[in-house]
């Protein structure tokens, strides 16, 4: 059976699975069922159908979302991602292989990440830049914790084992959370809380939330390692896929 008009372009798009409800329209349009059937009660009996085309839908509009930050970072530019204004920067100037993470202290999957993450710097320290790139969504409580860490930058080497502490954190980081761990790492809390008052830091959130923007980044983690991006969490096996797609 071929479709024109607005059932062909569908079914183009969604494959068999919405053929098949294509079909059921056309055919009780020309009579073709008894009295007694509907396709409501035929999707009610086959409801494979929807999930089947449920499913191809979201993978088709993943895709999409996909394709446009991959655009969108190849239009910016990595050196875009490496600005000490509004990352913490750390690595060989001249690494050829690169990484970022844009991250929430208390996003469940940022947290799920930070084991490969941290593998991947023990591993790579010497040949990779990293950039780790404060992007609170969560609320008022991550506002928070990314204002910290910002400002934890300026108490040399403290920000890493901050940051690390931060992100293995099992509940929610509050601000009580917060300068707990700034203190078992050694932070000095009372200048840490002065500098979170700095309009620096405001900057730097505004100018990461801006990146993020014009990357099409719209969740975390995201991920963009040799200038491949990747929303969502990510293990050993991701990253190594990444890293050999460059």
């Amino acid at each position: 059976m071929t479709f024109s008009g607005p059932i062909a372009a569908v079914a183009g798009a969604l494959g068999g699975a919405v053929i098949a409800v294509a079909a059921m329209f056309i055919a009780a349009q020309s009579g073709m069922f008894p009295p007694d059937v509907r396709i409501h009660d035929y999707l009610l009996n086959h409801p494979q159908i929807l999930v089947q085309m449920s499913n191809k839908l979201q993978a088709q509009q993943d895709a999409s979302a996909d394709s446009a930050r991959q655009t969108a970072v190849g239009k910016l530019g990595l050196k875009a991602f490496f600005d000490p204004r509004l990352a913490f920067v750390i690595g060989p100037a001249t690494a050829q292989k690169t990484f970022v993470e844009f991250f929430d202290y208390n996003c469940p999957y940022c947290r799920a990440s930070l084991p490969a993450v941290k593998k991947l710097m023990a591993a790579h320290t010497k040949d990779t830049r990293f950039a780790f790139i404060e992007f609170p969504i969560k609320g008022p409580q991550s506002t928070i914790a990314s204002r910290a860490a910002i400002a934890a930058r300026k108490q040399p080497d403290k920000y890493l084992p901050f940051h690390f502490l931060l992100m293995g954190e099992k509940e929610l980081v509050t601000e009580d959370v917060v300068y707990a761990d700034a203190q078992k790492v050694g932070l000095n809390v009372g200048k840490l809380k002065a500098d979170m008052q700095d309009r620096a830091v405001d900057s730097a959130l505004a100018g990461a939330h801006n990146l993020a923007v014009a990357a099409s980044i719209d969740g975390t983690p995201a991920f963009i390692i040799n200038g491949n991006i990747r929303e969502g969490a990510v293990d050993d096996g991701a990253i190594r896929r990444m890293l050999k797609a460059s």
